[in-house]
């Protein structure tokens, strides 16, 4: 339960679902959902497990990926502020095991709520039925783009595009050959040739633990 007035106002504004749902609907959200602080690196749940419970995320971000026999990862989204995990909700649903892992990348804070009560919102609720439908549609896109690159992308494509991606928060960024073999689904001794290769043309310079992207538009040629 959320009973301070205070905490429950910081809530409301930094959830849209709690903007708009009605007060009666808040009221029934806060004495149900619990606040809770889970610190980096923890697993919030391991595949098999069951979904007994579903948190949205306040703060932070979590890592949901698959893991083989083999060790190696593939990472299939992550979860940051006001979103939430769409296999638990899709597993509390259809009351079957969590298919992934999840894991907390950085510290997070999140409402936890139990599964009978998010399940019977969504039959009851517009703006919690919205949110979770909102879930479904965007990580169906995710997960289908994620198979499309697989399927028909080579690594070196793949890797430029992730770069690509993570450029946005910079030029130079703190980040492991393991993170993005983990990432990507892939290698690390993979991620490594691909970007001895992209050093060699002056497209990326590595230093340990960091990546510096240099050529831009070089890396943009790989993806078209």
């Amino acid at each position: 339960m959320i009973d301070s007035i205070e905490q429950q106002q910081r809530l409301i504004d930094g959830f849209p679902l709690l903007m708009e749902a009605s007060a009666q609907f808040r009221q029934t959200f806060f004495r149900s959902a619990t606040l809770v602080q889970i610190p980096a690196g923890h697993t919030i749940a391991s595949e098999g497990s069951e979904c007994g419970q579903l948190a949205v995320v306040f703060s932070g971000r979590v890592r949901v990926y698959k893991l083989a026999e083999s060790g190696r990862e593939i990472t299939l989204y992550r979860i940051n502020s006001g979103d939430s995990c769409v296999l638990t909700a899709s597993c509390i649903m259809s009351d079957t095991p969590f298919p992934a892992i999840a894991e907390t990348e950085t510290d997070v804070e999140a409402l936890v709520i139990p599964s009978r009560q998010a399940s019977e919102w969504v039959g009851d609720s517009t703006p919690w039925r919205t949110f979770i439908f909102g879930l479904i549609s965007r990580r169906l896109a995710d997960v289908i783009a994620l198979l499309e690159n697989v399927a028909f992308h080579r690594m070196d494509e793949r890797i430029a595009a992730y770069l690509i991606a993570i450029a946005s928060q910079g030029l130079v960024v703190n980040i492991t050959h393991h993170e993005i073999a983990s990432d990507l689904g892939t290698t690390r001794e993979v991620v490594s040739r691909i970007l001895k290769e992209f050093e060699g043309k002056g497209l990326v310079a590595g230093a340990r633990g960091k990546l510096t992207i240099i050529d831009l538009p070089g890396l943009q040629s790989y993806c078209h």
